[in-house]
């Protein structure tokens, strides 16, 4: 009778650092290391978007911490200390009914930008789905979902906003609903281009013949190859988003009292300043163009940084 005697493969005592590693894989890990880092290099190159993405963080900051070390009391009114102009105790005033005007800044920031990025995102992500299919798919499918596309984009945005904004009351996350679902068409319109323009590349049309599917497809090769213009849309769409929020709060369709958001303090400000109170129009109007410009200023650094990547591919 014979005893086998099984020998220990050498290979599996090795740890997980010294076992080879597949061909290739290290050359394209530092590959793709090389271009994140020649993608950041061109980010930062363009000083505008430096500017940009700074003044962002500062806004930021200004908007989610400052509160918690300049304390006001945005919730009661205080007659007593209406109208008060710029001083030490109150360095950007009050309002007409008493709120310090620079707690009520950062408090009407944290709607706008929390507003702003969610609906921008909601808005990137339906438009993506929608135009990425609709491009892949082609034939009818494609033909049914632009138009549907070209029809809603013959109402003005605005108009549907304020439509929808009187019949219910405004929330932040009614909002964030309300302008993520009217403002993804353009990025639709965009990542559709993007689709057809992949969908007949070499790799795509090798993986159909081999059985994959269509929807398998679009999540790992179309959206991925186009995640480059998804995130520098992103951006435009976020700024688009914030002002879409300024505009209904302006018209007094925003968040009602006692929250506030830059639009509902600038349409407040505009009635106040023939009356001598300057300090209620322009800070909230001056604060949402800087914040607007920003992040058209990141959006066109990620839009050069990205086109470095694709062209190095």
């Amino acid at each position: 009778m014979s005893t086998e005697i099984a020998i220990p493969d050498p290979q599996s005592r090795r740890p997980e650092s010294a076992r080879p590693m597949r061909p290739g894989t290290g050359r394209r890990t530092s590959r793709r290391t090389s271009l994140f880092k020649q993608g950041v290099e061109v980010f930062f190159e363009n000083r505008l978007a430096v500017v940009g993405f700074v003044t962002l963080l500062i806004i930021v900051v200004l908007c989610f911490i400052g509160p918690s070390i300049w304390r006001t009391d945005q919730v009661h009114t205080q007659l007593s200390s209406a109208y008060l102009p710029i001083s030490g105790t109150h360095p950007l005033g009050t309002d007409a009914v008493g709120y310090d005007q620079l707690g009520r800044l950062m408090l009407g920031g944290q709607t706008s930008i929390i507003v702003g990025l969610a609906a921008g995102i909601l808005a990137t992500t339906i438009g993506t789905i929608w135009g990425a299919t609709a491009g892949f798919v082609g034939g009818w499918l494609d033909a049914a979902m632009m138009r549907i596309v070209d029809s809603l984009m013959a109402i003005p945005a605005l108009f549907l906003f304020m439509l929808i904004a009187t019949l219910v009351t405004p929330t932040v996350p009614l909002l964030v609903l309300i302008i993520g679902a009217f403002a993804w068409l353009n990025p639709a319109r965009l990542i559709r281009g993007e689709s057809l323009a992949l969908r007949s590349r070499e790799y795509i049309v090798a993986m159909r013949g081999m059985g994959g599917s269509s929807l398998r497809a679009v999540r790992t090769h179309v959206v991925r190859n186009a995640i480059g213009t998804v995130i520098v849309n992103a951006t435009f769409q976020v700024a688009d988003a914030i002002l879409y929020v300024a505009y209904l709060s302006f018209l007094g369709l925003g968040v009602p009292p006692p929250a506030a958001n830059w639009g509902g303090m600038l349409s407040d400000g505009l009635a106040e300043v023939y009356s001598g109170h300057w300090w209620l129009l322009y800070p909230p109007g001056v604060l949402i163009i800087i914040l607007v410009v920003a992040f058209n200023f990141v959006g066109d650094g990620l839009r050069d940084a990205f086109e470095v990547r694709l062209r190095s591919r």
